[in-house]
């Protein structure tokens, strides 16, 4: 299988397991798990050639760690960015003083007024690293990187949980806790 239908396969898997699973008439638990037999059985209904290998394969070799498949390996799900509502039973916590947030230029104007709101997700996605924040702010335009205070945030009784793929969650960031300095990356 090729890296192109890879790349297909998994946007496909992001479209049902965070935003729509009815699209294929596929359900998801409280939790967001579908059965892999279930997903597998809508996607070929659907005309989309996703077998268990590459089912495995996408969820074993996403940079960005988008998905997991249960233990028994019965059940897969999102990671994180739905927009359905599910329970991911995160449990908030500590997160460390500074994260980041890529975003586009253009967006700075409103998020200095409104400050960094989950718009369709459920959570603000943040990063542990700049470098990370870039990755995500290319794909918006024109890059820009802002640094949340995260542990004022927190003493203010705002609360972050820790994603498994390594993503820091929460509900907003309002404008005082950003700091909008060198917000754009060259390139």
């Amino acid at each position: 299988m090729s890296e192109r239908d890879l790349v297909r396969l998994s946007r496909f898997l992001s479209l049902v397991l965070r935003h729509n699973p009815g699209a294929i008439g596929l359900t998801l638990d409280a939790q967001g798990w579908a059965e892999v037999e279930s997903l597998l059985e809508a996607a070929r209904r659907d005309g989309v050639g996703l077998s268990l290998e590459s089912l495995r394969r996408i969820v074993a070799e996403d940079s960005k760690t988008r998905y997991s498949m249960s233990e028994d390996g019965r059940r897969v799900r999102a990671n994180y960015g739905h927009t359905v509502d599910v329970n991911l039973n995160l449990r908030a916590q500590e997160p460390p003083a500074l994260l980041y947030h890529g975003t586009a230029t253009r967006s700075l104007d409103s998020i200095k007024r409104y400050g960094i709101t989950s718009r369709r997700r459920r959570f603000v996605h943040l990063s542990i690293d700049i470098s990370t924040a870039t990755v995500v702010a290319r794909r918006h335009g024109k890059p820009a990187i802002l640094t949340v205070d995260a542990h004022r945030m927190h003493g203010a009784g705002f609360e972050f949980f820790y994603s498994e793929s390594g993503i820091w969650l929460t509900g907003t960031v309002p404008p005082e806790y950003i700091v909008f300095s060198d917000l754009s990356i060259p390139g």
